[in-house]
């Protein structure tokens, strides 16, 4: 198979052999034992003027066919979340056409999805309490019209403008109050969006505080929320969130650091009469994750294994991916959306590299390569013959090519009558 160039940072070039891995496989039957959503990425027209600044110009047939590519694993799609590019190129306009039409393709499939509803149409600034529930209930009358889930996702508006625990109970519940559809609250860390410093009124760093007020929007609106997607990267919190979750709402794993281990969880699961699942909910999560767009089919494949009770093969299969997405979501975090992109350019879902408002260029050749070797040693190389392809050319596009031996010195020359140059001098033999 060919070999993948690897850069590093002080700039050497080594080669590695791509890994065979099993072929991907559509999957007959639908996942049972987890819930779990890809968060999806947008993909631009690549000869489009999608620089920083300008309004998203998609590539709209490539950009719903990586949501049939999502659902075809049997997972579902989160979409018009950060992953996306939510207030990180992705515009009002095109975010509000993106929720319309990936409604409408996931109807005509079958498709589980879930969107993001944010007070990001109004503009960067300032604003009152009244308008951010006011801004919040207009993107939700939106999305419920177009006949998608609901993510609530943290506000930068709200952040900048709350005081008190208060504040933030005071929003949540009138806009889930006017919800007429199930609800995931989203609790969206700093290192993805250091706005979001504090949300929930934790200020400083207190999870205490914000864990109290989330679950007291969570209890006030029981007959609306139906789970909480948690991006902390902090195991510990979310566990200690999860297990004080009233039973109708569930966890959504958020924690592309450490998701292998919440997934799994602690507890086992039973298979109910009516295709349910147990009550040992509140010892695992599901999952929302940015991760799994980029790893879609390994993704899948490892929740079958719980599906068909074999956590040996779960962990076996999806362990190798945690250090990938590790990798995806270095900091500074909230660039990890580059490195989704990247790998869907190499899986072949995308014809160019290249992100709105420039963002594909985000990211080092180096880092770039890391995520290609681990990419390469977790099976998440759909067509490992075409990755190796695109990655190595694009390496050649900047000047990197593999290294080759040095040529042999040629011998010294021979002169008449036994003379030999040897280091600048002449000898005569016998």
């Amino acid at each position: 198979m060919t070999d993948l160039l690897l850069l590093a940072p002080d700039g050497r070039v080594r080669t590695e052999l791509l890994v065979e891995h099993e072929p991907m496989l559509t999957p007959a039957t639908p996942l049972k034992s987890r819930v779990a959503y890809a968060a999806a990425h947008v993909i631009p027209k690549p000869y489009a003027d999608n620089v920083p600044g300008a309004p998203a110009d998609l590539d709209w047939d490539a950009t719903l066919a990586f949501r049939h590519h999502v659902w075809s694993q049997g997972l579902g799609v989160a979409d018009a979340m950060d992953t996306a590019q939510r207030n990180m190129g992705l515009d009002a306009a095109a975010t509000r056409e993106l929720i319309s039409r990936s409604a409408k393709e996931a109807e005509s499939v079958g498709g589980a999805l879930v969107v993001g509803v944010n007070t990001d149409h109004i503009d960067d600034e300032v604003i009152s309490i009244d308008a951010v529930i006011d801004a919040y209930l207009e993107q939700l009358h939106f999305t419920e019209d177009a006949g998608a889930g609901v993510v609530l996702m943290a506000s930068r508006h709200l952040a900048r403008v709350a005081e008190s625990p208060a504040d933030y109970e005071r929003v949540y519940n009138a806009v889930l109050g006017k919800a007429t559809t199930p609800v995931i609250l989203h609790w969206l860390g700093e290192a993805f969006d250091p706005v979001l410093a504090g949300y929930f009124g934790g200020r400083d760093g207190d999870l205490n505080t914000a864990t109290d007020t989330l679950l007291r929007i969570i209890e006030e609106n029981a007959d609306t929320v139906s789970g909480v997607k948690m991006s902390l990267l902090d195991a510990d919190a979310e566990i200690a969130v999860r297990a004080r979750l009233p039973h109708t709402a569930s966890m959504y794993t958020g924690d592309d650091f450490n998701y292998v281990d919440l997934i799994r969880g602690d507890g086992t699961i039973a298979d109910l009469p009516d295709g349910g699942r147990s009550d040992a909910r509140g010892h695992y999560s599901d999952a929302l994750l940015g991760a799994f767009a980029a790893i879609a089919p390994v993704a899948a494949r490892a929740i079958r294994a719980l599906d068909a009770g074999d956590p040996e093969a779960y962990e076996r299969i999806l362990r190798p991916t945690e250090a990938l997405s590790r990798q995806v979501f270095a900091a500074p975090t909230f660039y990890y959306k580059t490195g989704v992109a990247f790998l869907s350019w190499l899986n072949g879902h995308q014809e160019s590299f290249t992100m709105v408002g420039g963002l594909h260029s985000a990211r080092s050749l180096p880092h770039l390569s890391e995520i290609v070797r681990l990419a390469n040693a977790s099976a998440a190389l759909e067509r490992p013959e075409l990755a190796a392809a695109r990655w190595n050319g694009l390496l050649a596009l900047n000047g990197i090519v593999e290294p080759t031996a040095p040529p042999a010195s040629p011998p010294a020359p021979e002169h008449a009558e036994g003379e030999r140059l040897e280091t600048g001098t002449t000898e005569r033999t016998a």
